[in-house]
Parts: structure tokens; C-alpha cells; sequence
């Protein structure tokens, strides 16, 4: 793989390379990247990764690069980079947060005060130490307390106007990316820089993206915008004390005619956008529109207080007008649709775009070497789906006796499968309930409930359930608490993910059921798992706004809407969450999966061929023996 990764940096070709657990994978793009003459960018999915590439894989890499001779003349340098809002703001830590009318309060009340106090603590000691004053850093907190220290990119006065910018925590990130030859970063950010051009991180010619799985998905969200009324109402009432006008009055008249369109809308993506409600948003954009226009001009002799609160309304009407204008146009590149409402939460309008391989195609892939990372990008076998989603073509794959010539639009690129250094045949099971009922939209019924209790008891715990639904885990946790009592049985939302975790690896005798954040996110090796249980394949929603359209518009173009969307996706998280079970050499356990269809439907074998080559079964009497025999040994 660091081959592969050095050539395509040298040939100036993109490179899919699919590398399983345990391969180390990240020494094998992360030394190419260093003895690389031009800047390089690592960007990740998660936190988790980030981290480990920070503070443990690239500090090891360095220290070792030192002490050969080799490593004579090599740029070490490297930095972190991240979004705005993940560093402490030192401006609004020490001058206060703009309440609801623009001006700046001190000390927010009651236990979150206490909180908040805490954090600003913690970043003047940052700042007193030379600390990043980076979030990951901080003091356990949640969303709204980090939000009363941090500011996002629009709210920020800009390092030459604010009087703490030489500071600053993002900006020091920043000067020191500059400087660097290694950048890490996250999908996220690359996205904001090559794809939407706002100048984010300094300039590069390769990049390397590991969980590259992940990629479309994450560019898909930082494409995405979202509007309510409760906003535009808020952009109203903090312009009010800015602007002298009736520019702010127009504004909140605007939200209301908001709020009444989408009451008269049903939850849901729009085929196209309904007149009244497209009225209504070419209100709020007009109207948001001559209320900035109305802001007046900033001076640098008043940055301090009040052009704190000035900035941040200001940035909230610039939001409003850049959503609601791209609601109104109704694109057919887009996807709008209203999301229901929730306890304490308004409806909300969304748009997010149809597809995101036209513009990464044309901004990222067209402009710099790009090599591309994962665990699973073989869906059904092969890199097609995943090369298609980020914008590379079939026929432009280089394979043996097959070269294909850059120019011309035409983006070279090679796919590599590195294998694995585990015997899937040896250590897994495969095991599909070809028996049970197919699932419905009701939830689990009483035969799959059953085979969960047996197979979870033949375990003797040691189990990780992975279910489409919250509704499906709670049912699922409660069934096996009360048939196998001695068992402990954990349920995502019982507590925080990284607390769950920890008391599952803590006692082996420990059942952990959940949704979609355990299906990617957990790593636990060892006896603590030994059964993956997934209680129907994953296919989105029918009535997911962005799925439903992405599959109609494939199937609108000539191809198979269900196979290019729904099986694919179902497909990259099957991966992912089979993918739990083995994470070491040692590791020895079953993949459950109690829905038929992956052994029955013709889309199975699809399926199928992207998982690890487990041993397959279908005989429940097998698993149950296999799954007793493990937990025996692993008493003993």
C-alpha cells in the first residue's frame, strides 16, 4: 500500500485502496506523505481517528524517522486543523455572548453558568500555557454550554479586528498549518475548502482521505442548509438593535408568512417547491437581503462590545438570506424537504444537494492527486459504486494491460484490495436466519425476538446488537432482560456511547444494543464481543427524502435506482457493522444477521460479496454449538 500510495503521489493518479483492520494502514499512507516533496493533507470521518493519527501514529513515525538516516532532510512537521467552532473563542470567553437582542452578557445563569465558568477557566489556562484551545481538550460538556465559548467562521470578527487575534487559538492553528508539510483535518473542512472554495487550509497538492467510506455522506452534510421560521425570527429580533430602519420588522413579517406556509405543508421532500411556500421564501430572502444592506458600515476603531454583537447578527441575516435564496430557486440539483416537528423543536426546511460527485469530480479530483482509504470500498466485490459516488469513472480504472492517459477530462486511477491479516474462514461465522419471517415495518416480532434471547444466551452475553431502529433495540434489550436476567443489558441512550462501551468491555457477561452510531463506531476487541447481531439489512428509509430522490433520479437516468442507492448503502454499513466483530488476530465470533432476504433475495449475493469471506451457515443448531464452545473457552 505505501507503494502504491507513493506512486500515485509521484504519477499524479488517484488511488482507491481498500485495507482491512490491522493492516496499518495509516503508517502506509503516512509515510509516502512525508517523504513527499509538496504539502500533503490527511483528512478523517471521526474524531476517533484524528486522534489517533495525533497522538500516537504520527509522533511514533516522527521519533523513528529521526533516528535513521534516512530521515536526514525529511520535513517532520505537522498540524491539526479543524472548523472554527472547535477552538475556544478567546474574545467571547473573555467580553461575553450576545443574548437575543445582540448585546453581550458575562454570565449565563444557573448550572450551565457553573459550566461555562469552568471552560473559561480552562482556555485563559490554554492560552496561558500555550494550549490549542481545542474542544477535544476541554472539560466534559455538552453542545449548548462549548457554544457560549466558541464562535462559528460567520460570527468570528476576524483575527485584525478582534483585540485577542494574535491569540487567537484558531488562527495559531492556522499559521502553523502554514507551516507545516502534514495537515490533519476532517472530511468536513476539505469539503468547505475544495468543493464550496472557501479557503480553509492552506495550499496542497495531494490529499489523502482514510474511512473514505464516509466521504459523500460528509460532503453531503456540509452541503447541506436548513431553515426555520424560529431563525429568521431570531435574525429579526437581534438586527433590531443594529439597524435603524424598518429593515428588521420586515424581516419578522417575513418569518411569520414562513411559519404559515409551512403549516400548510406536509412533512416530507417536495417534488417541487409549493407556490405559497416559495413565496413565502422569496419574502424572507428579500427581506433578509435589504436588512444586511441596511447593517452599517464596520470601522476598525470599533471593534470591541458592541461590533461583537453587530458581527454575529449581522452573520445570522447573511445565513438566513444564503438559505432561504437557495430554497427559493427550487434547482433541480437540489433536494428540499420539511422535517416534522419535534417537542421543542419547530418544523425545519431542508436542501441538500441530489448528488455530490459533479463537484467533487470537477474542484477536488480535478485539481489534486487524491488517494482514497477505507476498511469497505469493495461493495458487491468492487471499487465501482464508491469510485462512481466520489466522481471517478469505470472506465478510467488503470488495470493490467490497461493504461488510460490523463487529459481531456479524462482522471486516471487505480483500485488496490491489500487484503487483510485475518482468516475471516477460521475465526468467523456468517450466520443468516434464512428461517425467520421476513421483517416489517411493525418492528420485531416474537420469532425474532426468540432467536435473539437464544443466540444471546448460547453467548453468555458477549453480544453486540445492531439494530435499524431505537424502537428495535429497546425491544430487543427488553425481551432479553427479563428471559435472561443474569445477563447485564445495555441500551443505547442508558448513557453517554464511550460510558456504554467501557462497561461492556468491563464485564464479558454484557449485552450492548443500539442503533447507527454503534454500527461504525466502536472498537472492541477481545472476548467482549463474540456475537454481532444485525436484525435486518440496513436499506434507508422509503420515505428518506435524500435516499427516495437519489434513487429516483438513478433510475430516471437509465440504471437501477435501488441497486446504485438503497443495496449500495445497505451494502457499505452491512461492512461496517460485520466489521466489529473481528479486530484482532484472536478475536473468534458470529455475524448474525436475522433477515432472510440476504440469503433469499437476488440482491443477497451483492451483499454478501461485500463482506469479509466469513464461514456461512444457516443452520441455527451450528451457530448456537460454535457460539457456546466460544464462550466456554473463554471461561476457561
Amino acid at each position: 500500500m505505501a507503494e502504491a500510495v507513493a506512486r500515485a503521489f509521484v504519477e499524479e493518479e488517484h488511488l482507491l485502496v481498500q485495507a482491512g483492520t490491522g493492516t496499518g494502514k495509516s503508517l502506509a499512507y503516512l509515510v509516502p506523505s512525508l517523504l513527499n516533496h509538496e504539502r500533503v493533507v490527511v483528512a478523517t470521518a471521526t474524531l476517533a481517528l484524528q486522534h489517533q493519527l495525533v497522538e500516537r501514529d504520527i509522533p511514533r513515525l516522527m521519533e523513528a524517522v529521526k533516528g535513521t538516516p534516512a530521515g536526514k532532510g525529511v520535513d517532520t512537521s505537522y498540524a491539526v486543523l479543524k472548523g472554527r467552532s472547535n477552538y475556544a473563542c478567546l474574545h467571547r470567553v473573555r467580553e461575553g455572548v450576545p443574548d437575543d437582542q445582540g448585546a453581550l452578557v458575562q454570565m449565563p445563569e444557573g448550572s450551565m453558568g457553573q459550566k461555562v465558568l469552568e471552560l473559561r477557566s480552562w482556555a485563559e489556562k490554554e492560552a496561558e500555557d500555550g494550549g490549542s484551545g481545542e474542544r477535544d481538550g476541554a472539560p466534559r460538556h455538552t453542545d449548548r454550554e462549548w457554544r457560549q465559548v466558541s464562535v462559528s467562521h460567520r460570527d468570528c470578527l476576524g483575527a485584525a479586528r478582534c483585540p485577542f487575534g494574535q491569540e487567537c487559538f484558531a488562527e495559531v492553528a492556522r499559521e502553523k498549518a502554514h507551516r507545516s508539510h502534514l495537515i490533519i483535518t476532517n472530511h468536513s473542512l476539505l469539503a468547505i475548502d475544495a468543493i464550496e472554495g472557501v479557503p480553509m487550509i492552506p495550499e496542497y497538492d495531494a490529499v489523502v482521505i482514510d474511512e473514505a467510506h464516509e466521504l459523500t455522506a460528509r460532503v453531503t452534510q456540509a452541503a447541506t442548509d436548513e431553515l426555520s421560521a424560529l431563525d429568521v425570527e431570531r435574525a429579526a429580533k437581534r438586527s433590531g438593535r443594529h439597524v435603524d430602519g424598518s429593515e428588521a420588522d420586515d424581516l419578522a413579517d417575513a418569518a411569520d408568512a414562513l411559519r404559515d406556509a409551512m403549516a400548510e405543508c406536509d412533512a416530507g421532500r417536495f417534488e417541487r417547491l409549493p407556490v405559497h411556500l416559495g413565496d413565502a421564501l422569496q419574502l424572507v430572502r428579500d427581506a433578509a437581503r435589504a436588512c444586511v444592506s441596511a447593517y452599517p458600515k464596520d470601522s476598525p476603531k470599533d471593534a470591541g462590545e458592541g461590533d461583537a454583537g453587530k458581527q454575529q447578527s449581522k452573520g445570522m441575516v447573511q445565513d438566513v438570506f444564503v438559505t432561504a435564496e437557495r430554497m427559493a430557486a427550487d434547482l433541480e440539483s437540489d433536494v428540499l424537504w420539511l422535517g416534522e416537528a419535534r417537542e421543542r423543536m419547530p418544523a425545519r426546511l431542508y436542501v441538500a444537494p441530489l448528488a455530490v460527485w459533479g463537484p467533487m469530480r470537477d474542484k477536488l479530483l480535478s485539481e489534486k492527486t487524491v488517494v482514497l482509504t477505507s476498511a469497505t470500498l469493495m461493495l458487491g466485490g468492487d471499487f465501482a459504486s464508491v469510485a462512481t459516488s466520489v466522481g471517478l469513472k469505470p472506465s478510467e480504472r488503470v488495470g493490467v494491460g490497461r493504461e488510460i492517459a490523463a487529459g481531456d477530462g479524462v482522471l486516471p486511477w487505480r483500485g488496490l484490495d491489500v487484503g487483510s491479516p485475518f482468516d475471516y474462514g477460521q475465526q468467523s461465522i456468517l450466520y443468516v436466519a434464512r428461517h425467520l419471517p421476513q421483517p416489517g415495518r411493525d418492528g420485531l416480532v416474537k420469532a425474532q425476538l426468540d432467536e435473539i434471547v437464544e443466540l444471546v444466551d448460547a453467548a453468555d452475553g458477549r453480544a453486540l446488537g445492531l439494530f435499524s431502529s431505537r424502537r428495535g433495540a429497546e425491544a430487543a434489550a427488553e425481551a432479553v432482560r427479563e428471559r435472561l436476567p443474569h445477563l447485564t443489558i445495555l441500551a443505547q441512550g442508558d448513557a453517554q456511547l464511550p460510558e456504554l462501551a467501557k462497561q461492556f468491555v468491563k464485564d464479558p457477561h454484557t449485552v450492548l444494543f443500539g442503533t447507527l452510531s454503534l454500527w461504525q463506531g466502536l472498537d472492541v476487541p477481545g472476548d467482549t464481543c463474540q456475537l454481532v447481531l444485525i436484525d435486518r439489512i440496513p436499506f434507508p428509509r422509503p420515505d428518506d427524502p435524500l435516499m427516495s430522490a437519489r434513487q429516483k433520479a438513478a433510475d430516471k437516468a437509465g440504471g437501477n435506482g435501488f441497486m446504485q442507492v438503497a443495496a449500495t448503502h445497505a451494502a457499505l454499513l452491512l461492512a461496517q457493522g460485520a466489521g466489529r466483530l473481528i479486530r484482532t488476530t484472536t478475536d473468534r465470533g458470529v455475524v448474525a444477521v436475522l433477515d432472510p432476504r440476504l440469503a433469499t433475495a437476488r440482491y443477497g449475493s451483492f451483499l454478501k460479496a461485500s463482506l469479509p469471506p466469513m464461514w456461512t451457515t444457516t443452520d441455527p443448531a451450528v451457530v448456537r454449538k460454535a457460539l457456546a464452545r466460544l464462550s466456554s473457552s473463554a471461561k476457561d
